[in-house]
């Protein structure tokens, strides 16, 4: 009798859930008219957006950005006009001034020039009824003033996490030696880079700071003789920091141009390219701190779509994704060729 009971009750759950399911389908299929509406395509066509890519057109990390941002204006069908600036501080506030003046809905900008060279342009945004988004580096003094949301790594914690980190896989005690390279003159720009220097001097490496400039990043070489003399000035060197993908991808020639072999020294710094992954695969590279610069394009554009069509917030976004490294690159290495990682 207890079976019989037993199996009556699964076949009628069976029943039940069956019916749930019927109901379910039903439901979904019978959608109200309104309901129906909500569902858009191309539902961001009408707004008209400027995006600030950070680089020149073919940089290494600004490609990755571009390509997010090409996707989020297929995707939305946003009007998006691409603004390359050459990594130049003075010539993105040119710009950024420029695009105010053009009357777009929106703006995605690099907070590279920092807070002092936004803050009024960023007055001016809102005082015209401009949404403003900024990524890759944030100004929370601007944002909290004329709103905007953030989309990109937490700069000082993705610093020091790095430091940390190469001090675990690579074994670094006191005493030893490090160079870290950085645009030291930008204070807003260099967070990141000086959290990583206190966290190598937590550990007790001596670091050695060169100072970069941004037209490094458009054209990594013009660092050779900036690495060289400071590798000769500190022989006994065995880790050095990059500021960003473009100066790590060709750690290969700085280190061939002193005459160093692959993994005589640790190159670590942020960023994913084809030329890191090239350079891992050779062991030139043996660390970087993933900040998806994809989501930095393509988060943004969403970002500012939603404010102007749904009257919805602006979104802040922490694009740190952890570490590559060579027991790891080869999960990243497909798309990192394909310019998305």
């Amino acid at each position: 009798m207890k079976s019989t009971t037993r199996a009556h009750a699964r076949r009628l759950g069976g029943l039940v859930l069956g019916a749930v399911s019927a109901a379910t389908l039903l439901a979904l299929t019978s959608a109200t008219p309104a309901q129906a509406d909500a569902l858009r395509d191309k539902w961001c066509k009408d707004v008209k957006i400027r995006f600030f890519v950070g680089g020149a057109e073919g940089d290494a990390f600004g490609s990755i950005v571009y390509n997010g941002a090409k996707q989020a204006a297929a995707d939305t069908g946003a009007q998006v006009e691409y603004v390359f600036s050459g990594w130049q501080v003075e010539k993105m506030v040119q710009q950024l001034r420029e695009a105010i003046a053009s009357a777009p809905n929106g703006i995605a900008m690099m907070g590279h020039p920092g807070p002092s060279a936004i803050m009024p342009l960023a007055e001016l945004a809102a005082k015209a009824g401009i949404k403003m988004m900024y990524q890759n580096v944030d100004v929370p003094e601007v944002r909290a003033k004329f709103g905007g949301g953030y989309v990109g790594a937490n700069l000082e914690p993705q610093g020091r996490a790095l430091a940390e980190q190469a001090v675990r896989q690579f074994g670094l005690k006191k005493g030893d030696t490090a160079i870290v390279i950085a645009d030291w003159s930008q204070e807003t720009r260099v967070v990141r880079e000086l959290s990583t220097v206190k966290g190598l001097e937590a550990a007790g490496v001596k670091v050695v700071k060169l100072n970069g400039t941004p037209d490094m990043a458009g054209d990594p070489n013009l660092a050779i003789p900036v690495i060289s003399a400071g590798l000769l000035a500190n022989p006994e060197t065995k880790l050095i920091g990059y500021p960003g993908g473009q100066m790590l991808g060709n750690a290969a020639v700085y280190m061939k141009t002193v005459g160093k072999k692959a993994g005589e020294i640790a190159n670590i710094g942020f960023d994913t390219s084809p030329q890191i992954v090239s350079a891992f695969k050779d062991n030139w590279v043996q660390l970087t701190s993933d900040q998806q610069p994809f989501l930095q394009g393509y988060m943004p554009i969403l970002s500012l779509c939603q404010q102007v069509v749904y009257g919805l917030g602006a979104m802040n976004v922490d694009t740190g994704a952890g570490f590559v490294t060579p027991d790891n690159y080869k999960t990243v290495a497909d798309l990192a060729t394909e310019g998305l990682r």
